[in-house]
């Protein structure tokens, strides 16, 4: 991606770089003994916004390697089971090569949730020839879509995208629901949805499949996406903040992005701590903040990466966003090495679940035993009208 560099005349002169990028497209091979044509997306957008340029691209980082654990990975990132058997792998197939996200097992146990843009352009439909949902198997450190793992699958029947979703990198309503061909299997768990908007300062866990780093948030190499990995953060803000005084009102499109969450990769430095410095420059009365300024979770702290789009950020055990994009203000403000890699000091965006509680239910299937219930109840029913009939 190609970084731009602008200085603005205001209190942000500090300000050199924007990048965003969902994580769906990244080009990221699974395992090349299944998977070899992964391939990259090419959705690009560009802008020019308050005095800065900023670029777009559609494609579990922990603090140390989130390597395989015979590779010397950290095993505080593996995702234990039974309790992430419901987070799952999605592989879509496009003309022109296969591409990977995450996604939430939801309580109707044939429905996944993920972000839109993994299986959407916008205007409410939806692209991918075939998608392929992957549980994960009794190996925490296993590839779900491995055949030797062994791991249950199932295939996508409809897909259900959030209407008002515009296919813009930054948008609030990247979201939807997908429905499966067969009940999921009995061994995963599902999870509710956590409804409250207040997100600004809440700790959440997050899982998901994407890239990962042998050496962690200070770069290293790329070990490519198709291993569940979770770890800790918080958000910080929302991009519609009143405390940015519509800053970011049109910043990256059209799209509404108000509610759109965000939370930065600290390392324990204030010199990478991004909101903290984001926020002061917009600013000057934010500095220092403790609403923006904080050094992060520890260990546990991770951030997001291509391949974890989709995936959930879960508070008290229930899905309170999902994934949707990364972004850059480069190293000014705290980009570790200044590209946009899911290193330190960049931020990771979120679909909060408050806005699309009402899309989300109206796309679920009735639970079976609602409609068990039911018609329990007509037998009955017309068995004591039979019986008043016949006395």
């Amino acid at each position: 991606m190609k970084i731009v560099q602008l200085a603005r005349a205001t209190a942000l002169a500090a300000i050199a770089v924007v990048a965003v990028t969902p994580m769906q497209l990244e080009a990221q091979r699974l395992n090349a003994t299944y998977a070899n044509s992964i391939v990259t997306g090419r959705k690009v957008a560009s802008g020019f916004s308050e005095g800065m340029r900023w670029q777009a691209q559609s494609r579990i980082v922990g603090q140390t390697s989130t390597a395989t654990i015979a590779g010397g990975g950290n095993p505080i990132y593996l995702a234990a089971q039974p309790a992430y058997s419901g987070v799952v792998t999605l592989i879509m197939r496009y003309t022109g090569g296969s591409f990977i996200c995450s996604g939430t097992l939801l309580p109707d146990r044939v429905s996944i949730l993920t972000a839109a843009h993994c299986v959407s352009d916008g205007a409410g439909t939806a692209g991918p020839l075939e998608t392929t949902v992957y549980f994960p198997g009794s190996n925490p450190d296993g590839i779900p879509s491995n055949p030797a793992e062994l791991a249950a699958s199932r295939t996508v029947t409809q897909y259900f995208v959030n209407p008002s979703y515009t296919g813009q990198v930054i948008d609030q309503n990247d979201i939807a629901v997908l429905r499966l061909n067969a009940p999921a299997p009995v061994t995963a768990l599902s999870y509710g949805l956590f409804t409250s908007p207040a997100l600004t300062g809440v700790d959440f866990n997050v899982a998901g499949y994407g890239a990962r780093s042998s050496m962690g948030g200070s770069a290293g190499a790329n070990l490519g996406a198709g291993r569940l990995r979770q770890g800790d953060n918080r958000f910080d803000f929302r991009l519609g903040d009143a405390d940015f005084s519509n800053f970011f009102s049109g910043f990256f499109g059209t799209a509404d992005s108000r509610f759109s969450f965000v939370s930065d990769f600290d390392n324990g430095l204030a010199l990478n701590d991004a909101s903290c410095r984001l926020a002061a420059a917009i600013s000057p009365a934010l500095l220092g903040n403790a609403k923006y300024c904080n050094l992060g979770r520890g260990a546990r702290e991770v951030g997001v990466a291509g391949g974890d789009s989709g995936g959930p950020q879960f508070v008290s055990g229930l899905i309170a966003s999902v994934t949707s994009y990364g972004l850059s203000f480069g190293p000014d403000f705290g980009d570790f090495d200044g590209r946009l890699n899911s290193s330190f000091g960049e931020f990771s965006g979120y679909v909060p679940i408050s806005l699309h509680v009402d899309f989300i239910n109206r796309s679920l299937v009735p639970e079976p035993a609602t409609y068990a219930l039911f018609g329990t109840g007509l037998v009955v029913i017309g068995f004591l009208a039979r019986r008043r009939r016949i006395s």
